[in-house]
């Protein structure tokens, strides 16, 4: 097992129990309490974890970043609608959309009209609320299970070679060193294609994502045109972000 494949199954294990010991992990893991060490070394630097004695504790109760088991997150959920329906004002009848499995992406999907689009996913969720707005072309690059998403080693290459007008991202953590950061290395190549190949790139984040970081970075402050979030973000974080050349388009209280 690579390094990476261990650092996601200790944060899967500690996004589900919020504690975990060094024997326990060595055990799952198959490897020595020495090598889990230096791993917890390697994500406490990285912020995600505190290291305990004989283990390691979430530092954010907030995290969740990694894909759902069975069923989407509700935490937050009304911040998540409000920074859905503020992303519904940038698209537009025929518009070409990706979008990206998440939770928030799943209430944009709600919340579109059925109306001449064309949509491509690979998340379950989106594509049984979109299957039925008949108005909407829906595009799957398709793949086998893996939770509520379709994975294929190809579909970079599929959406690379596709004319998206607009991609709506969805990401664990932003932060001003580490940029937008999730923590599972399946679903990087997927993002990547979707921002190189739209036009414009959106990320649709709850205000709890900000100031966070997760274990894999896949896009830089500079490679989203804008943040789409909820009225509760604070005006000190917008100018902060703003100051590092990001543009914050925060819904309105209504």
């Amino acid at each position: 097992m690579t390094a990476i494949k261990r650092y996601e199954k200790i944060m899967e294990l500690l996004m589900a129990h919020r504690e975990v010991s060094v024997a326990d992990l060595a055990e799952r893991l198959g490897v020595t309490g020495k090598t889990i060490r230096q791993d917890l070394v390697k994500l406490e630097g990285k912020g995600v974890l505190v290291r305990t004695h004989g283990g390691a504790v979430l530092a954010n109760e907030n995290y969740s970043g990694l894909l759902q088991e069975h069923a989407p997150s509700s935490k937050r959920k009304d911040e998540k609608q409000q920074a859905a329906a503020c992303a519904l004002g940038f698209i537009e009848p025929g518009d070409i959309i990706a979008l990206d499995s998440g939770s928030t992406t799943l209430e944009i999907a709600k919340g579109l009209e059925n109306i001449p689009l064309t949509v491509i996913t690979n998340d379950l969720y989106i594509i049984g609320e979109l299957i039925k707005k008949e108005e909407i072309r829906l595009v799957v690059p398709g793949g086998f299970r893996s939770r509520n998403l379709l994975v294929n080693e190809d579909a970079g290459r599929f959406l690379r070679k596709l004319n998206v007008q607009k991609a709506f991202l969805s990401t664990t953590g932003i932060h001003a060193d580490y940029g937008f950061t999730i923590f599972t290395q399946m679903h990087v190549e997927q993002k990547r294609a979707m921002i190189e190949t739209a036009r414009q790139v959106f990320c649709v984040a709850d205000h709890a994502k900000f100031d966070k970081t997760a274990l894999i970075t896949f896009a830089g402050l500079s490679e989203v045109a804008m943040i789409v979030t909820d009225p509760s973000v604070s005006d000190e974080t917008v100018r902060k972000y703003e100051r590092l050349g990001v543009r914050i388009e925060r819904a309105s209280h209504d």
